[in-house]
């Protein structure tokens, strides 16, 4: 599979995790629940759909589907790890700056991980 149409793929499900996690993350703060679990809520609702989508469609080869608990592990380690640094940073820019720059700031940080993210779903998770 080209590293072009992956990308491609890669980035359209990244905008609809993004869009899903953005949303239930201002949702449940407004609602009044502390920033880091929020944000854990709000990636969780996006892993479930980018695993998913992901394994199906933008890593999938010749028709087979790149899900199974071996690859559900190794995603679920990887995704364990970008969520501390997600939630360190939107977190510290809430604390620093506000819940509203806090709700800002999650897209930028999200998309700057999800760049790290690309390369190592493509080479560790969905190989």
């Amino acid at each position: 599979m080209s590293l072009f149409r992956q990308g491609t793929q890669f980035i359209i499900i990244g905008l609809a995790q993004l869009a899903l996690d953005w949303g239930v993350f201002v949702a449940v703060t407004a609602l009044g629940i502390p920033v880091a679990p929020s944000n854990l809520l709000g990636r969780i609702s996006g892993a479930l759909l980018g695993f998913w989508l992901n394994g199906r469609y933008t890593f999938a080869t010749q028709g087979e589907q790149r899900h199974g608990w071996k690859r559900f592990a190794r995603f679920w380690v990887l995704w364990l790890l970008m969520t501390v640094i997600s939630t360190g940073l939107i977190d510290w820019v809430a604390q620093s700056l506000g819940l509203q720059y806090a709700w800002l700031a999650k897209p930028v940080v999200e998309l700057g991980l999800a760049v790290v993210s690309f390369f190592a779903l493509r080479h560790v998770v969905y190989r």
